[in-house]
């Protein structure tokens, strides 16, 4: 008898935990909404600043600030394209970084040929 106390206590406690595993309210389950073309502007800055940070690009590009805030779509799935022209990098080919995030601000990539 004891062991069927023991074993019901058990359950008890892990199927009560369980429901709180994802925080109050379910708390990142819920509806995503779509960012704005000047929210989207604001994070993609944010990305360029972090990838200074850990050298991904040089320091002059942590100044830039976006040149054009696009929605597009690629392969019928449409994303944020974010433009930055940056004069003072001395390679030509790589003075443009595009920054791709989905519609509700997640990065995707970035590149210096926007494809």
């Amino acid at each position: 008898m004891r062991r069927i106390i023991v074993c019901l206590v058990v359950l008890l406690v892990f199927s009560v935990t369980g429901s709180y595993a994802h925080g109050p309210g379910g708390a990142g389950h819920g509806p995503q909404t779509e960012i704005t073309e000047i929210q989207a502007g604001e994070q993609a800055a944010r990305i360029v600043t972090v990838m200074v940070e850990k050298g991904k690009l040089g320091a002059s590009w942590a100044q830039v600030q976006p040149a054009e805030v696009q929605k597009k779509t690629y392969q019928d799935r449409p994303e944020w394209v974010i433009t930055f022209n940056n004069p003072a990098e001395k390679d030509k080919a790589k003075q443009k970084l595009y920054v791709f995030l989905n519609l509700y601000g997640g990065y995707i990539g970035a590149n210096h040929t926007g494809s």
